[in-house]
């Protein structure tokens, strides 16, 4: 069983937060942002709220649910927002349980690893943010310990109410609708969902890929954290160890959902420049569905791995759940 994540949930306004400690729920909008924290998020794992530069509480993830005509369900009205004009509803779910009670500032050195990310976005573009394994230790420690008795049930606003559940899927074709339509159960397979798909299965290659980059370390003390961003960009994956002493190990990992390009190399290259400033960086890795043969890296400092799909039928629609078990993983 792996170990439990810790993500924050950006909040758009105080309302919705309001509605999200009322019923301990977290949702999530109808969009490319929002399916992937949807997916990338485990039952088990824990959540704060981030809204107005505070985290609000600590939560345990006990339930995942999507919803069809989620535009018609309480808590949460759909959303417009005022740059695209998009209006999006709230159709997946997850109930949640409250463990601790706090409402902290982001101005901390123990928040230093998410504040920094916000800081080079320039606000809160991604609905969730993943944090490390020491943040979820300190916050453990924050406000005060909620014990909720087997008895007490906490109010659900949809109980009384007739729906309709779905199971997300995903697709390889090219005729289905964008995600943020009308019809937002059957999505088309993109880069976030690649990413969400890596985090889970790229530790199988974790001990190979440590040997070629030099590291003496095992697997089990490193964590693979969602997109962090850069001074020059988002690096898609970031790998650290979860415990550092004296000087920490770091893996940069850039993935493409289609035959990479010196352009891409050329990004990973730049990110690497960028973050490589105290010499703690083991490798950057370029992954993608597939490399032309006069792709060269140039630098022993990048390695390439290629991903498939054990079995995939382009014209089947596939759940999460399915295509991390058909991933597979190649340095070549």
């Amino acid at each position: 069983m792996s170990e439990p994540k810790y993500y924050l949930i950006s909040v758009s306004n105080k309302e919705n937060l309001n509605l999200c400690v009322k019923y301990q729920l977290a949702g999530f909008p109808s969009s490319t942002n929002g399916l992937w924290s949807y997916l990338d998020i485990d039952e088990g794992d824990y959540i704060s709220f981030l809204y107005g530069a505070r985290i609000k509480n600590l939560y345990k993830v006990e339930k995942k649910i999507a919803y069809k005509n989620a535009e018609k369900l309480p808590p949460w009205k759909p959303i417009t927002f005022k740059e695209s004009g998009k209006t999006y509803s709230f159709p997946y779910r997850m109930k949640l349980r409250l463990v601790r009670e706090f409402d902290e500032s982001i101005v901390r050195s123990e928040f230093a690893y998410v504040a920094e990310d916000l800081l080079l976005r320039g606000g809160y573009r991604k609905t969730h943010f993943q944090a490390d394994a020491a943040m979820l230790s300190y916050v453990s420690s924050l406000g005060r310990s909620v014990e909720i008795s087997t008895e007490q049930k906490i109010e659900t606003p949809i109980s009384d109410l007739d729906v309709e559940e779905f199971v997300p899927k995903i697709t390889f074709r090219k005729t289905q609708p964008q995600i943020g339509k009308e019809d937002y159960t059957v999505v088309k397979f993109n880069e976030n969902i690649l990413q969400s798909l890596l985090k889970r299965t790229l530790s199988s290659l974790l001990n190979e890929i440590l040997i070629r980059c030099g590291s003496n370390k095992q697997p089990h003390e490193f964590e693979i954290l969602s997109e962090k961003a850069l001074s020059k960009g988002f690096v898609d994956l970031f790998v650290k160890l979860k415990h550092p002493v004296e000087r920490n190990q770091y893996i940069l990992v850039e993935a493409k959902n289609r035959v990479a390009s010196n352009k891409d190399l050329n990004q990973l290259n730049e990110y690497i420049d960028d973050f490589d400033k105290e010499g703690e960086l083991l490798c950057g890795i370029l992954i993608a569905e597939d490399f032309p043969k006069n792709l060269k890296t140039n630098t022993a400092k990048i390695l390439k791995i290629k991903y498939s799909f054990d079995g995939l039928n382009q014209n089947k629609d596939y759940e999460y759940d399915q295509l991390v078990s058909m991933m597979k993983l190649e340095i070549i």
